[in-house]
């Protein structure tokens, strides 16, 4: 098999979350625990760092693998979906793991593959942990697919266990409220492990509290310890002071992703990165805090995070798709300078869409589409669910179809805002 081909027997044999969603989760660890056992269990030959959460684990996962490079270590970083190539998903120093490696492992697996019967992200997880451990990575960022107890990845014994926040997200799979969504989040907190919690919640601090006191885990909320001021974005980049008991920490902190949402996410890197310093033998320095955050789209491929893909029209994609997300996503269309606003937008059939819907701005022309996938809501139907909420445009048959028709309508100085799902961004970047 060549590496489409390779691709093409993975999609077509293992049950994948992102095209056909619930049936495609598996609800325990054993098929990822055969695998790796099978493979002489490669998830215990390297260090980990474990990060969860709704929204912002996939930046702050990037972002730590982009200090930990800064500082020299042979850094992995599992991340998942991908947008453009599978390869995305297992990098090492930012470099995607090879085509041929990719088929080799699945050539030399497929025997395993037919009689455990896997999920395509529990091949995915094994093939990523077999990587990092051939290639002798010093650490490993894993990023949790989803909720945390359940998730594949959730067989390591990380140095540290990261949650960035809580909200309604996969509530068919998770939970119908914040405390059933944390608790399976807290699934990821290890006996005697360091955890860092992003933002303290209402509702999530007392489950992440308990979870950790069962589990003898030292505790911290980023939020509680350290304070973001002074926001600017100039260049396409994001400055920002960050401050501990009223003492700057870190002045002019520079990062590349520009999202006003990002400081969160920073917080909880400077947390992360701290209690490494102090708990572990790894050892990071101011410096390379500085030189990570100012390149992580360079150092590790990140992208889909408050991107810019043109100008003149300025055109910009984001991958915010829940609840929390897309409230994100409305703050910076507020903060972003135009004349009309044009937006290009489809979603999952499992997301709550008249949530979303009722927070979209009003102000804007629409292009309705569907992402290609089977989880992926018609164009039409979206489009006449989103007339009840006064957001009015056309439908087009692919996601393709609608940026070019945004194209040709927008002006010079206006926005063309491209999202709603994950997959919207990937067909449109």
């Amino acid at each position: 098999m060549n590496y489409q081909q390779t691709l093409d027997y993975l999609y077509s044999k293992l049950p994948m979350f992102t095209r056909v969603g619930a049936s495609a989760f598996k609800k325990d660890l054993t098929n990822t625990i055969i695998f790796c056992e099978a493979l002489d269990n490669p998830q215990q030959k390297f260090k980990t760092i474990h990060v969860a959460g709704t929204n912002g684990k996939g930046s702050t996962s990037h972002m730590l693998a982009a200090i930990l490079q800064a500082q020299g270590y042979k850094t992995g970083l599992y991340t998942s979906p991908h947008l453009k190539d599978f390869r995305e998903r297992i990098r090492i120093n930012g470099k995607m793991i090879r085509k041929n490696e990719v088929i080799s492992f699945v050539k030399n697996q497929e025997k395993l593959i037919d009689e455990v019967e896997p999920s395509f992200f529990e091949v995915t997880v094994a093939m990523a942990f077999d990587h990092f451990a051939k290639h002798q990575v010093d650490v490993a960022i894993i990023e949790v697919g989803l909720g945390g107890r359940l998730d594949s990845t959730n067989i390591i014994q990380p140095e540290l266990s990261v949650i960035t926040n809580i909200s309604m997200d996969h509530t068919n799979m998770l939970g119908n409220t914040l405390e059933e969504i944390a608790g399976e989040k807290a699934g990821i907190i290890k006996k005697n492990t360091p955890v860092v919690i992003g933002e303290k919640q209402a509702k999530s601090a007392p489950v992440f509290i308990a979870k950790a006191k069962e589990m003898n885990a030292p505790i911290l909320f980023a939020d509680a310890i350290l304070t973001a001021q002074n926001f600017k974005i100039r260049n396409a980049k994001l400055s920002l002071a960050v401050y501990q008991d009223d003492q700057i920490k870190y002045e002019n902190l520079i990062c590349d992703l520009t999202g006003t949402y990002q400081h969160k996410n920073i917080l909880t890197v400077l947390q992360s990165i701290a209690l490494l310093n102090t708990t572990t033998k790894f050892q990071v320095s101011n410096d390379s805090i500085y030189a990570g955050l100012k390149q992580v789209k360079k150092l590790t491929g990140l992208q889909g995070r408050w991107q810019t893909l043109s100008k003149n029209p300025l055109v910009i994609c984001d991958t915010g798709h829940n609840e929390a997300g897309i409230a994100e996503v409305i703050k910076n269309i507020a903060q972003t300078p135009f004349e009309k606003l044009h937006i290009v937008f489809g979603m999952v059939k499992d997301k709550d869409i008249s949530k979303v819907l009722s927070m979209m701005p009003k102000n804007a022309t629409y292009y309705f589409c569907k992402p290609d996938l089977e989880r992926a809501l018609d164009a039409n139907e979206l489009k006449n669910q989103a007339k009840a909420f006064k957001l009015y445009g056309k439908s087009y048959p692919s996601v393709v179809d609608a940026k070019v028709n945004a194209m040709n309508s927008a002006k010079e100085n206006d926005l063309i805002f491209i999202g709603g799902s994950t997959f919207v961004v990937a067909e449109a970047i």
